[in-house]
């Protein structure tokens, strides 16, 4: 049940043209409870019929663009952790 709120959610995310800040919580959260990217592809295949395909486009970059921060922003906490200079 837990997943198919995650599911949800992100399906309202993508409908409401949300901000990447917005997906990288929510994906957190989906993350938190199994929700896999398999399971995002799946609801983003499912309502782009409903949504339009540009819609589901400019999620996925949104989604993407919330991955690569929050890469970022662990490789600086492990820098800091291991005392890595650059």
């Amino acid at each position: 049940m837990r997943n198919r709120s995650r599911s949800s959610a992100i399906a309202a995310l993508v409908a409401s043209d949300a901000p990447a800040a917005s997906y990288a919580l929510n994906l957190a959260a989906a993350g938190e409870v199994g929700l896999e990217a398999d399971d995002v592809r799946g609801v983003l295949a499912a309502i782009a019929p409903i949504v339009g395909t540009s819609r589901v486009v400019a999620a996925t970059g949104r989604i993407v663009l919330a991955i690569g921060v929050a890469i970022e922003v662990i490789t600086a906490e492990l820098e800091d952790e291991l005392g890595v200079d650059e």
